[in-house]
């Protein structure tokens, strides 16, 4: 539930500011805005009321939300109104750029919520990431996938495309949609091209933590009942000294030995409680124990920049920028199928999975300001039924002086919104199936 709530706290602020940035900017023009609503009141409204010209509502389907303006084919289709004479407070009756800045007004409220945010976060809890220095000091660990296409255990990256990303969150994603990689392979440069094949294993198996910090102390922090670390009393805590007499600087390596072992009874000696005790187990038809190894905690890498306010307004500037180039990059991996990037499009459902299961409110402010430039991006992709589509249009009549007729922009806008449900009800679906099968799995 508390991911739920969390979503829908998310989701009500980025759709009543962006849609307070088409009323604004359209009672600015002194156009006449007709109905402001958080979410879709199709067939009918939470709450209701009317003040002044405007009813301002809440609808039952957590679906975006709407404002409608007179005299503009929008969500509401509302065709009737269209076939009357155009009156002075109507969009259509105004000049082009103003319809155009109504249009942006959303977009460009986002914008400037996700520069807010993280002005206000960078100045009062610090600009905060994870070090890619830190994270990769002892090398990097990768799973079968990462291996398979051309990385191995204790690689170090470079440089991605000739630049040295120094935050980790933003150099898994760089990785993906590199053309170059040069990674530290034992002292020897070593250049990777990832083919859109091999990055589409990644995402549909790793995804984003396919790259993981060497380990380079073998704790246990779970075992897994009736396996043979089980049945040889190994217990959460232990620490794993040696094998047969061999010491292990990476749990990698122990792994890659185990292997060699299959089958085979072997004595390991484990700190635990701060003594050494000898334990005998024998090694599985897979070459594994049956226990799960104590991760370091990714924040452990984490620097904190404490910036004044005037630092903190360029750096959230900064930010805001490099996150819609983040959106247009991961936006090409996705039209592109071999990638199967397409794939890994969430509805707030998948959205809402991935939260955490307890309330922050800085995690819940980080993610508002993500989320917000990810809406703007969205919003300004030039498809009918999104402001984009409607900018397009207007940006194309500016410089033709011709104007779509209103029966051809209604015809243009159904069909723009049967593909963006079309696209909703494929990515909800494909959520809800995914939780369905989880559940039955559990």
């Amino acid at each position: 539930m508390i991911q739920v709530a969390q979503i829908l706290f998310i989701l009500s602020v980025l759709v009543i500011l962006h849609e307070f940035g088409h009323y604004l900017t359209a009672k600015m023009f002194k156009m006449r805005v007709e109905k402001f609503y958080l979410f879709m009141d199709v067939g009918f409204s939470l709450v209701k009321k009317k003040i002044g010209e405007t009813e301002w509502g809440i609808g039952w389907l957590p679906l975006g939300g709407y404002v409608k303006i007179s005299g503009m084919i929008d969500e509401s289709m509302d065709e009737d109104q269209m076939k009357q004479e155009p009156q002075p407070w109507e969009f259509r009756s105004k000049p082009a750029w103003q319809r155009l800045i109504v249009m942006l007004g959303g977009i460009i409220v986002n914008i400037l919520l996700a520069w807010f945010i993280y002005t206000m976060m960078f100045s009062t809890v610090g600009q905060k990431y994870i070090s890619m220095e830190k994270f990769q000091k002892n090398g990097l660990a990768f799973g079968e996938i990462g291996q398979s296409v051309g990385f191995k255990n204790g690689d170090k990256i470079v440089s991605i495309d000739g630049k040295l990303q120094p935050k980790y969150n933003w150099a898994v994603i760089d990785v993906l949609l590199s053309d170059e990689v040069i990674i530290d392979r034992n002292g020897k440069e070593v250049k990777l091209n990832l083919t859109d094949e091999q990055k589409g294993e990644i995402l549909g198996g790793e995804g984003k933590n396919f790259i993981q910090p060497r380990i380079s102390k073998i704790a246990i922090d779970s075992v897994m009942p009736k396996s043979e670390a089980a049945k040889a009393k190994l217990l959460k805590g232990d620490i794993i000294q040696s094998v047969n007499g061999k010491q292990f600087s990476f749990y990698d390596v122990f792994s890659e030995d185990l292997k060699n072992l299959k089958n085979d009874s072997i004595n390991i000696v484990v700190e635990r409680n701060s003594k050494l005790v000898n334990v005998s187990a024998k090694v599985n038809p897979e070459g594994k124990l049956g226990f799960v190894p104590k991760i370091q905690d990714k924040f452990n890498f984490q620097v904190i920049n404490k910036l004044s306010f005037g630092e903190a307004i360029s750096a959230a500037v900064k930010e805001s920028y490099q996150l819609l180039v983040y959106n247009v990059k991961q936006f090409k991996l996705i039209l592109k199928p071999a990638t199967g990037a397409y794939k890994q499009v969430k509805s707030p459902i998948g959205i809402a999975r991935q939260l955490p299961d307890f309330w922050d409110w800085e995690f819940i402010w980080n993610f508002t300001a993500l989320f917000s430039i990810g809406l703007a991006f969205m919003n300004l992709l030039p498809i009918p039924g999104l402001d984009g589509g409607h900018a397009l249009f207007t940006i194309v009549e500016m410089v033709t002086g011709k104007k779509l007729s209103d029966k051809a922009a209604g015809y243009v806008q159904t069909g723009g919104m049967i593909f963006l449900l079309s696209l909703m009800a494929l990515t909800f679906g494909k959520d809800i199936y995914q939780l369905i099968l989880d559940k039955l799995a559990n």
